[in-house]
């Protein structure tokens, strides 16, 4: 067990019920949020968060680490998850408020307007990763909890769906730059046609790989 799982109880090491941690809260008549966020690592293009809360006993058979599953099945769960949820919320942080603090505060500012926009206001939040300071609400927080957490990773598949349809439609505004296949990330391809082109409104200009076109 990671040390990081150690307060959730969750083994990563066997198979697990895919909703072992909800139905600890399910079953005090407790809702649950999971929290997840795409787009940390990008050159270009904002972060999401997504937020999901899902009725007791709701399975999206297939959900996993939206990372691991293919556009196709991504998008197949994504219609699922958004016909089967009780509710969704989706934040989202801007080029310009990455640039001007960082990427953490605004992955936490996604974190919470996916939290706000909920409709209703969930009794308890788990969230991937390690614990987000300043998050404004009691969480758990668990390493690995989009393969472990059932809500949590439907949460990161509607995150990054949202988010590779935004780019896919901001490919079509500024070709060149490949975002129809590497949505933001840093591939050779990407920064290639950044010397070429140079950057664009929706680039990260802290992000090394950009930052230095502007520097020339």
């Amino acid at each position: 067990m990671k040390p990081d799982d150690a307060g959730t109880g969750l083994d990563p090491t066997r198979p697990q019920d895919l909703l072992e941690y909800e139905r600890r809260f399910w079953g005090r008549g407790l809702s649950v949020a999971g929290v997840d966020e795409v787009g940390r690592g990008p050159l270009a293009g904002p972060v999401v968060a997504a937020a999901v809360i899902l009725p007791e006993g709701a399975i999206v058979e297939g959900a996993d680490d939206s990372k691991a599953l293919s556009p196709s099945k991504r998008s197949n769960l994504f219609d699922e998850i958004m016909v089967l949820a009780d509710c969704i919320g989706v934040g989202a942080a801007s080029v310009r408020e990455i640039d001007r603090g960082n990427i953490l505060r605004a992955t936490t500012a996604a974190m919470q307007r996916a939290l706000n926009h909920l409709r209703d206001t969930p009794d308890h939040v788990v969230v991937d990763g390690l614990p987000v300071k300043n998050l404004g609400r009691e969480h758990d927080a668990v390493v690995g909890g989009d393969g472990l957490v059932h809500s949590i990773a439907c949460a990161s598949i509607v995150a990054k769906v949202i988010r590779d349809r935004l780019m896919h439609r901001l490919a079509v505004r500024y070709p060149g730059y490949g975002w129809e296949r590497n949505v933001g990330y840093g591939t050779a391809e990407h920064r290639s046609a950044i010397n070429k082109l140079g950057v664009t409104a929706h680039h990260r200009l802290t992000f090394k790989g950009a930052q230095f076109k502007l520097e020339i």
